[in-house]
């Protein structure tokens, strides 16, 4: 400091870059590092799955109460957000529209695969996944609510005609029931079970039940069984070091003559 008095000058103010005295990584990774809110994690993934009614179950508003308590059950285990979405209920399908955490909607799924086996008491049979979309920025749906569709239980059969693909068909079906949702929007009050006005509006957003046995037959959809078993198995990845060539064969050794 005496050295600057000495010649006169007043010794120059630090900048707040040298106060912190960050180094380039440093500044660097800052410069990169995404705001807050894209910083967080999304944990919110929406699952939509089609299957049949058992024709045993006698009253379909039975479905509703068991995932109903399902959801709850699943609640209180992950201490997480709730489940919202919508339930369709045909007279021999379903349409299942649900968005939570992934823990959930996986544990979800492992209850559609272990009740398969039981035929003669599974609710459903031979569910298939729609569409599983992760990490949506929002919920669509304010609240899980279902709705016993009052449609003919007739098949006039697909129109196989068409030839359309099944990313096509998906897509369609996949878009209806999100204007559906926003359609649900208008009604943030209601009950449950939703009122029948509320889906007379639009009857042009319910897929047809031939479309969804058309689905149902489909190979290119994954059954909850068949989704876990690709999701639990491992990877078995092979490293270039563990390859050799030429591949290894066996060593025929001369017999040595004593």
């Amino acid at each position: 400091m005496a050295g600057w008095e000495k010649v006169g000058q007043t010794k120059p103010k630090e900048s707040p870059q040298e106060k912190v005295r960050t180094n380039l990584l440093q500044h660097m990774l800052s410069r990169r590092a995404p705001p807050a809110k894209e910083d967080t994690k999304s944990l919110l993934h929406r699952l939509v799955f089609l299957a049949k009614i058992s024709p045993e179950l006698a009253d379909k508003r039975d479905l509703a109460g068991y995932w109903h308590r399902l959801f709850l059950s699943l609640q209180r285990y992950y201490q997480g957000e709730g489940v919202t979405g919508l339930l369709l209920l045909y007279p021999t399908y379903v349409v299942h529209t649900l968005e939570a955490s992934s823990e959930v909607l996986y544990s979800i799924l492992r209850d559609l695969r272990d009740m398969q086996p039981q035929q003669h008491r599974a609710l459903v049979l031979e569910p298939k996944i729609l569409v599983l979309s992760h990490n949506i920025p929002s919920r669509l749906f304010q609240q899980w609510s279902y709705k016993v569709l009052a449609v003919p239980s007739r098949h006039l059969g697909y129109d196989t005609s068409r030839e359309e693909p099944i990313e096509t068909i998906t897509g369609e079906c996949l878009a209806m029931l999100l204007k559906l949702g926003t359609h649900l929007l208008k009604y943030p009050k209601s009950p449950p079970s939703l009122p029948d006005a509320v889906l007379e509006e639009v009857p042009n957003l319910i897929i047809p039940q031939d479309t969804i046995c058309h689905l149902l037959e489909c190979r290119e959809l994954l059954s909850p069984a068949q989704f876990l078993q690709a999701y639990d198995s491992p990877l078995n990845v092979v490293m270039d070091s563990e390859r050799v060539w030429p591949l290894p064969g066996k060593v025929k050794l001369d017999a040595v003559s004593s």
